[in-house]
C-alpha cells in the first residue's frame, strides 16, 4: 500500500523535508501519546520532550496533513473571540487571564525557529485590513483592547497610509502589528518534528488510532500496533474524525480555499506588497493574503461549512483577489488546495479531560496557528502538575451545536450568509 501523501499544495510541492516516517506495528509504551502532529500536537509534545518526558506522536497521515500544514501562514494573535467578548460573556477575571496568553502563541513561534534553527521563511509584520468606516472603527478599540492588555507594536494606518503597506485602494485604512508575521506552515510544523525528534521523541505516521483505552494508564491502539502511556494528548482537531464522538458533538469542520500563483517579478511584488507583511481584512468571511519565500502570492479566503471540498478552488478565489489586485489578471495560479479547521459554537477554543489522563485541545475556529502552539505549553504545564492555565481554558462551556449533525451546517451556513450581508452593507 503507497504511502499517505499531503493534499496537492504550494507547501507540500516545497516542503524541507519529504521523508516519511514508518508506521507504528509494535507495542510500546511511553510517558505521554499524542494522537496528531499537527501544531497542536507538535507543540506539546516538543514542551514536553524539552522537560523529559518520553514522548510518542501518533500520526493517521502525514506531519502536518491537516490545517497546520494548509493555513495561510500567519501569526495573527489572540482568539477567534477577542479578549473584549470574554469579558462580556465570562467575567472580567477570565477575561484577565485569557488576555495574559492571547499573545504568547506568537513568541512561541519564534522561540522554536530560532532555538531550533527551523528554516520555514519567516518575516515580521501584518497588517489588518478595513473594508469600511465600521471595520476602522472597530480596529481602533482593538487598538486599546490589546494595549490594556500588554501588548504594544501597534500602529493605525489611514486610506493613504496602508498603501504604503499593500497596493490596493481597496481599504479603509488597517492597523499594523509589527510583532504579527508571516511563515510557510508545512515547513514550521516539519522543523518542529525534527526537533521533536532531536530530543528523543518518536513520530509515527500513516498510523491512524482506532482507539483509546481508558486506566490508569491509557493504551491507544491503531491497527498494527499500541501505545501504553500515563498520559494521552487528543490533538487532531478536524481530522479527528468518530474517534472521540463526545468531542465530534461538541464542533464542526469547515474548509478554508486557498490559491499559489506563479512567481511574481520583483516589480510585481514590490507594487502588491512593498514591506512583505502579510494582510487579512476585517469581514467575518475573510480574504488573507501574503508574499511565498519565492515571491508567490499566496491568496485564501472563504468558508465551506461542513468540510465540503469546492469543486474549483479558483473560481472561488481568483475573482477575489482580482477585486484587490486587478492587476494580476492573467497571472498563472501554479497551486489551488482546500483545508478544514474547527469550528465551535461560540468561537473559542475547547480544552478538556477525559478521566484523569486523557487532555485534549480542540476548536480554533480559524486562530489555531498561534492558538494551537499556546495550547502545546499550556498541555504540558498541565501534564506536569501546573494546571492553573489549561483551567482557564477548561472552564469555559463547550455547547454542542443545535440539532446535532443534521442541522448544524444549515445553522451555521445562515449565519455566515447574515454576517457577510453586514460585511457588504457596512453595519
Amino acid at each position: 500500500m503507497a504511502a499517505p501523501s499531503h493534499t496537492t499544495s504550494y507547501y507540500a510541492a516545497s516542503a524541507n523535508d519529504k521523508v516519511c516516517r514508518e508506521s507504528l506495528n509494535q507495542h510500546i509504551q511511553a510517558d505521554v501519546c499524542v494522537i496528531g502532529a499537527g501544531y497542536t500536537g507538535l507543540s506539546t509534545a516538543l514542551h514536553l520532550a524539552e522537560s523529559g518526558f518520553r514522548v510518542v506522536v501518533l500520526e493517521g497521515s502525514r506531519i502536518g496533513f491537516g490545517a497546520s500544514g494548509r493555513n495561510g501562514g500567519q501569526i495573527v494573535h489572540s482568539y477567534s473571540r477577542d479578549i473584549d467578548f470574554i469579558e462580556k460573556h465570562y467575567g472580567k477575571e477570565i477575561g484577565t487571564e485569557m488576555g495574559k496568553m492571547a499573545f504568547e502563541g506568537g513568541k512561541i513561534i519564534r522561540r522554536l525557529v530560532k532555538d531550533y534553527d527551523i528554516q520555514c521563511d519567516l518575516k515580521d509584520g501584518g497588517i489588518f485590513a478595513a473594508c469600511n468606516n465600521k471595520q476602522m472603527r472597530e480596529l481602533e478599540e482593538k487598538k486599546a483592547l490589546w494595549e490594556a492588555h500588554g501588548h504594544q507594536d501597534l500602529e493605525l494606518l489611514s486610506a493613504d497610509s496602508i498603501q504604503e503597506y499593500v497596493g490596493t485602494g481597496r481599504y479603509e485604512g488597517g492597523l499594523l502589528d509589527n510583532s504579527g508575521g508571516h511563515f510557510h506552515p508545512l515547513n514550521l510544523a516539519l522543523g518542529e518534528a525534527a526537533a521533536l525528534e532531536s530530543r528523543g521523541g518518536k513520530i509515527y505516521e500513516d498510523s491512524a488510532v482506532t482507539r483509546v483505552e481508558e486506566g490508569s494508564k491509557a493504551t491507544v491502539h491503531t491497527a498494527n500496533g499500541s501505545v501504553t502511556a500515563d498520559f494521552v494528548v487528543v490533538a487532531g482537531n478536524a481530522y479527528l474524525g468518530g474517534l472521540i464522538p463526545k468531542l465530534e458533538q461538541k464542533a464542526m469542520p469547515c474548509g478554508t480555499q486557498v490559491i499559489t500563483t506563479e512567481p511574481l517579478t520583483e516589480a510585481q511584488q514590490k507594487a502588491l506588497l512593498p514591506k512583505d507583511h502579510c494582510v487579512e481584512d476585517c469581514n467575518y468571511l475573510l480574504d488573507y493574503f501574503r508574499l511565498s519565500g519565492d515571491g508567490r502570492l499566496i491568496y485564501g479566503g472563504g468558508v465551506t461549512y461542513g468540510a465540503r471540498e469546492p469543486g474549483k478552488i479558483e473560481s472561488l478565489i481568483v475573482p477575489k483577489m482580482l477585486k484587490t489586485f486587478p492587476e494580476l489578471q492573467g497571472v498563472k495560479v501554479d497551486y489551488a488546495w482546500t483545508g478544514n479547521f474547527l469550528l465551535t459554537l461560540m468561537r473559542l477554543p475547547q480544552f478538556g479531560r477525559i478521566g484523569n489522563n486523557i487532555y485534549y485541545a480542540q476548536g480554533y475556529s480559524g486562530h489555531g496557528v498561534t492558538s494551537s502552539h499556546l495550547a502545546g505549553k499550556v498541555l504540558c504545564d498541565a501534564i506536569q502538575g501546573q494546571a492553573e492555565r489549561f483551567d482557564v481554558f477548561a472552564g469555559l462551556p463547550q455547547y454542542p451545536f443545535p440539532g446535532g449533525r443534521t442541522f448544524r451546517i444549515p445553522y451555521t451556513a445562515m449565519g455566515a450568509w447574515y454576517y457577510n450581508m453586514r460585511d457588504k452593507l457596512g453595519i
